[in-house]
């Protein structure tokens, strides 16, 4: 959906009713998930208006609930619908696509969130934080650094000093001393200054784009309020300032940008200050490029310094700011810029460029660097772990440090495959220029090997799942027992039940992919370094198998690299005019940038920051206003910002608070990879600080699964997993085969509404009902199709709906065996 509210009623009005209801209207606030929809769907396909909110995001009723307040007493047996969409902030207009050159920052923001679960290691987490931060300063000065590659080195110093490269491609014809004939921009200081500006309006758009999206989207102050006394260090998502990183972000934005601008500087100070020391230079300049070059150091100092700095102020809304920092840090690297640039564009006879620039050393430098983070990364995650093991967790804690092995993997090969693609583009032919750095085609060799990895292990696990497939199709007969016998649809059942396990594999893909990319990134470190030549030719004398097998790992991985690179862009112009093709991407910023930025301040914008507050705002005035009851109920990825919501209220909102969630990812993706904000002492604290908890899956759902909880408490929560398809065969309620649902379309299972007639009976009127004692608790009973006018007495024992046919009832207090599946 583009705009939601372009399909919306017109005439909606801005505020609510007047508040005062009776104290037993309900209100049911729905979330949907990713991929996002329209209220209409949303809300049984009625004309809605919208009730608050702007174009970005907003609460939707149908036009005949728009006035609820003002006529309570038609709604004292039913709840009054609600819709919050929030789709736009991650699938709005066709600039978005531009996001996915932000990849990499996205990557490695994710893994700052992956911390294990800790405890009593403060230092330890600090560290973690601290590591992941460097990660990301790293993959910024990559980034700038492979812009330099392709204007300054590849474009300035080779092509444009190269006569016959430079006739090819007349627009450089003013640079080159020979096409030029000696013009004012054709000597090579000058002609670095020029380039220069490249990487530099590259930095220059980065800090833009994280100040206008931090405006549109993380400026949205949460609800001011005192931090809970009684959370301990279950999670840290019920902070009040958790979803308001301002000070952190801003910290960040200027020491990146920086940084940036600092190796900018550097690629125009160092060949001329390595030109000026030589003999018979003259003594002004070469003072000067020494001055610049301390300069150069200082300031990469106080870049990396500012990044050491302790990160985010949660337990309060931090709303200082470091004006000072954040204002003088880049204005003082843009300082150092434009004197370098005037340093380099200085006349010096008799300098004249040849070769390549000394890339090698800042790439091999920057992977050296990067690889020993990731080292430190994986020590530190193993010792947070020890400290609290969950066998749930993926990779045993080490997901972040993988995760962030794949962001600087990922970074590697983007700035490979632009200066690969831009070298290729320049010389056809392979004679007038001497290419990219040694070290980048090291790393595009390595490809090969590292995508038949990937492919043998993908092959095994399709062949493990073709094996569960089978295996499964026994239990399908065995739950359709006494039905006509149908092969096809048995097979397709199995199938859907076998696919969804493999969301549970993750953990393994990434763990391989991880450390066999971190072993073939140091074989090429260390292949680049010892040889100085590109693997081929370094291969030359040896045996005619490694030989063959190096000049096929080089050609191949070129090939490779750049084609990448062709269809990311490709993609991203797709995007840009298909809306189908953006909403596909804006599915996967639902998943990434879920997280606050917090390592990297050029990720896409964390749209959390505004969805969080918004249903935080509104379930707390709602029932501030009312004292009414309300079920909080999401779908998928809406089921993680309603908890995340849950844990902003004030604890006697909470109180008042009950949660649906289905198709929901909270325990079986970001429980096992992010375990220190969603993992079992954090989804347990939320179910006893809510009033309750129901959640539903199905066991061919590749992203819902259970909740999990231990001990009395998952029975109360999940129920046994819902029946997909609803029927096996024709009925006399579906004479048409009913389709496999797998993740979409739970509320046509009727097990949805009796899961949410029962929350809205299981809330009382104003006070929430006891919890947790030595009996069941007490709420009105419901009966599978009872309304909720004729609902018992709140003195009748409870009694929660049965599950699907065959399934024991889910009694609160009485364990049971976890389901099979999810």
């Amino acid at each position: 959906m583009e705009q939601a509210q372009q399909r919306a009623g017109t005439g909606a009005p801005e505020e609510p009713g007047p508040a005062g209801p009776p104290a037993d209207t309900a209100l049911e606030l729905l979330v949907h998930g990713v991929g996002g929809t329209t209220p209409e769907e949303m809300l049984d396909g009625s004309r809605t208006v919208r009730i608050t909110g702007d174009e970005v995001a907003a609460v939707f009723r149908r036009a005949e609930d728009a006035d609820a307040e003002q006529r309570p007493e038609e709604y004292r047996g039913r709840p009054v619908p609600e819709a919050y969409v929030w789709c736009n902030l991650t699938s709005g207009n066709g600039t978005r696509a531009l996001w996915l050159l932000l990849l990499p920052f996205m990557v490695v923001n994710l893994a700052h969130w992956m911390r294990p679960g800790a405890r009593r290691r403060p230092r330890a987490v600090r560290l973690y934080g601290l590591l992941v931060r460097l990660a990301g300063l790293s993959l910024t000065v990559l980034l700038v650094a492979a812009a330099c590659e392709v204007a300054v080195d590849l474009a300035a110093w080779q092509c444009a000093g190269s006569p016959a490269c430079a006739e090819r491609h007349t627009w450089l014809g003013f640079l080159s001393p020979a096409v030029s004939d000696g013009g004012w921009w054709s000597p090579p200081g000058r002609r670095l200054a020029l380039a220069a500006l490249v990487p530099a309006a590259l930095t220059g758009l980065l800090w833009y784009l994280s100040l206008r999206t931090w405006r549109a989207y993380e400026s949205q102050r949460p609800m001011d309020r005192e931090p809970d006394e009684d959370t301990g260090d279950a999670t840290a998502l019920g902070r009040p300032g958790f979803w308001y990183g301002r000070r952190l972000v801003a910290r960040l934005r200027a020491a990146h940008t920086a940084a940036g601008l600092l190796t900018v500087a550097a690629a125009a100070v160092l060949p001329a200050a390595r030109f000026d020391r030589l003999p018979g230079g003259p003594p002004a300049l070469e003072a000067l490029g020494r001055l610049l070059e301390a300069a150069l150091v200082a300031g990469a100092v106080a870049a990396v310094g500012v990044v050491c700095r302790r990160g985010r102020s949660e337990n309060r809304l931090d709303r200082e700011l470091d004006e000072r920092l954040v204002r003088r840090l880049p204005l003082a690297a843009l300082a150092v810029l434009a004197l370098a640039l005037v340093y380099a564009g200085w006349s010096r006879p008799g300098w004249t460029s040849s070769g390549r620039l000394p890339g090698d050393v800042v790439f091999g430098a920057l992977a050296l660097v990067q690889g020993l983070i990731v080292i430190a990364l994986g020590v530190v995650a193993h010792v947070l772990y020890r400290s609290r093991p969950d066998p749930r967790t993926a990779m045993r804690g080490l997901g972040g440090p993988a995760v962030a092995m794949l962001a600087c993997a990922l970074g590697g090969v983007m700035t490979g495959g632009v200066a690969q693609r831009v070298a290729d583009w320049l010389d056809g032919t392979g004679t007038f220029l001497h290419g990219p750095p040694v070290v980048l085609t090291w790393q595009a060799s390595v490809i090969p090997p590292l995508l038949v990895v990937v492919a043998l292990l993908c092959a095994l696990l399709a062949r493990r799942a073709w094996r569960l497939a089978r295996a499964e199709r026994a239990t399908v007969e065995r739950d359709h027992a006494g039905e006509p016998g149908d092969a096809a649809r048995t097979r397709r059942i199995a199938t859907a039940r076998a696919m969804a396990t493999l969301t549970d594999r993750a953990p393994l893909v990434v763990a391989v992919t991880s450390v066999v990319t971190l072993l073939l990134g140091a074989g090429a470190l260390v292949g680049a370094f010892a040889t100085d030549r590109a693997p081929a030719d370094a291969a030359r004398g040896t045996p005619a198998v490694v030989h063959g097998a190096a000049q096929t790992a080089q050609a191949l991985g070129s090939w490779l690299i750049g084609l990448g690179f062709i269809l990311f862009v490709t993609w991203g112009r797709r995007a840009y005019k298909d809306a189908s093709a953006r909403r596909t991407i804006g599915i996967l910023w639902d998943v990434g940038t879920f997280w606050p930025r917090a390592a990297h301040p050029f990720a896409p914008p964390c749209y959390a920051e505004r969805a969080v507050p918004d249903l935080t705002w509104r379930m707390a005035t709602w029932t501030r206003a009312t004292g009414g009851r309300l079920v909080l109920s999401g779908h998928s990825q809406g089921s993680v910002l309603a908890a995340a919501a849950a844990w902003q209220l004030a604890p006697a909102v909470r109180r008042r608070v009950a949660l649906l969630t289905y198709g929901s990812p909270l325990e079986r993706l970001y429980g096992r990879w992010f375990p220190a904000h969603f993992g079992p002492h954090a989804l347990g604290s939320l179910h006893r600080e809510i009033d309750c908890w129901r959640n539903l899956y199905r066991r061919t759902d590749p992203i819902g699964g259970p909740v999990r909880l231990t001990g009395d408490h998952g029975p109360e929560v999940d129920r046994a997993p819902l029946k997909d398809p609803l029927t096996y065969g024709r009925t006399e309620r579906h004479p048409l085969p009913a389709p496999v649902l797998g993740h979409s379309d739970y509320q046509a299972d009727p097990a949805f509404a009796e899961e949410r007639r029962w929350l809205f009976t299981r809330l009382s009127p104003a006070v929430p009902a006891p919890r947790h004692t030595g009996r069941p608790p007490t709420a009105p009973q419901n009966r599978p199709g009872m309304p909720y006018e004729t609902a018992d007495t709140p003195d009748t024992p409870y009694d929660p709906p049965p599950g699907p046919a065959g399934t024991p009832r889910n009694t609160p207090g009485v364990p049971r065996r976890e389901p099979e599946g999810g």
